[in-house]
Parts: C-alpha cells; sequence; structure tokens
C-alpha cells in the first residue's frame, strides 16, 4: 500500500515515514501544498496523511484539489487544529478522517490501516481464503499451524491480493503500491515476488493466477 505524507516538520515527516516503512508501506514524503498538489496529480496512493499548516498552499486547498480531480485517496487530515469548526471544514471537504497533533503513534496506525481496509471494502480486518487467513491490521498470514513466514515486498503482494479477494488486481495497482518514490520496481519483479508466493502457498491449497495480460487473483489449487 503507497502512502504520502505531506508535512512541513521535517522531524516530523521523517518519524511517521520510518514508522510506517518499518509496517511494510512504501511511503513518500513531500513539504509544502504545491509539492503534494503536483505529486498527486501524477502518482497514485491509498493515504495521503495531509497537514494544513503548509507553505506554499494549505492543505484545505490540496484537499480540495484532490477531491476535484475526483482521486479516490483516502485523506487523513493530521493537523494543529484542534476546533470544532476546522473538523467540520475538513469533513466537508472530503477529508476521510481528522487527527490532532500532538498523537499517539499506534492511533495513527491503527487509522491508516482502518482507511486502507474501507478503501478496498474489506469490513472485517480478517479475510480468509483456502487455508489462510490475513490479518489486514496486524499484516499477518496464519494458518491452523500459526504464522506463515513470508518476506515483505511478497506480504505487501498478498495483502492486495487478499484485500481485493475474488478480483484481479491489475500489475500496474501492484507496482504503484508497492512503489515509493526513489523504487524501480517492475513488472518482472512483480511475476517474481509471484512465482516466490506461489511455492509457499503450495501447502494451504491456494495460489496465485494469472489473468493474462491484466494481474493476478487467489484461487483455489484443487479448484
Amino acid at each position: 500500500m503507497r502512502i504520502l505524507v505531506v508535512e512541513d516538520n521535517l522531524t516530523l515527516a521523517s518519524g511517521i515515514e520510518r514508522l510506517l516503512k518499518q509496517s511494510g508501506y512504501a511511503v513518500d514524503c513531500v513539504h509544502d501544498g504545491l509539492s503534494a498538489e503536483a505529486v498527486v496529480s501524477t502518482e497514485a496512493f491509498d493515504v495521503v496523511i495531509l497537514d494544513l499548516n503548509l507553505p506554499e498552499l494549505d492543505g484545505l486547498s490540496v484537499l480540495r484539489s484532490i477531491r476535484d480531480r475526483k482521486l479516490d485517496s483516502a485523506v487523513l487530515i493530521l493537523t494543529a487544529k484542534d476546533a470544532p469548526a476546522d473538523r467540520i471544514r475538513g469533513l466537508d471537504l472530503g477529508a476521510d478522517d481528522y487527527l490532532t497533533k500532538p498523537f499517539d503513534v499506534g492511533e495513527l496506525e491503527a487509522r491508516v490501516r482502518a482507511l486502507i481496509r474501507r478503501k478496498s471494502g474489506a469490513r472485517s480486518p480478517l479475510v480468509s481464503f483456502g487455508a489462510l487467513t490475513f490479518d489486514l491490521n496486524a499484516r499477518t498470514l496464519t494458518s491452523e499451524q500459526g504464522i506463515v513466514d513470508v518476506p515483505a515486498r511478497e506480504l505487501s503482494v498478498l495483502e492486495l491480493l487478499f484485500s481485493r479477494s475474488g478480483k484481479v488486481v491489475h500489475k500496474h495497482v501492484i507496482i504503484e503500491s508497492l512503489s515509493a518514490f526513489d523504487d524501480d520496481l517492475t513488472p518482472n519483479a512483480v511475476e517474481q515476488y509471484v512465482s516466490r508466493l506461489r511455492r509457499k502457498l503450495i501447502p494451504y491449497d491456494v495460489t496465485i493466477n494469472t489473468a493474462r495480460g491484466i494481474g493476478y487473483y487467489l484461487s483455489k489449487a484443487s479448484a
């Protein structure tokens, strides 16, 4: 899952970026409103964490631009403005959530997870397929024997496939979700991740099928 952090406090932005990367997300940061507006017009993000007091262009203007462009990024406003009028204005302009500073890092992560679940249409954090269950909150894959150990990039691919269980996930969606600005993820790399996952999933009656020229979807190996 790909997240954009828009925050002019460089120390705070770096801390949020580090926190979310440790949880396996692809994270990019920009530090002013004009840069944010330019980035969201050309790049796809699952979640935008948006400060309101930004140089060059304020956060509400960035939010308005995101919604005017009909982008489907979930927007979490993260700001020191805690007056009810500020919350109401942000939510009315199209923000999906609103969190005030100072904040608890665990709550920030929980709100990000909730927005990603909502965006994917998953009502429960637990998604089961075959003999496996993916916990979208904890970002863990389990079987009856316990946690299935999967490397971070492959786990992110599985997160997309489980959260959209029953649907084809386009290859370009996988690339965008796993890639930050400084990554150079290629279609061949995605194919390698999928190939390794297929071997890992063999004992659990789950496989990843290819929709030729489109992307991938989960299916039962015995089907």
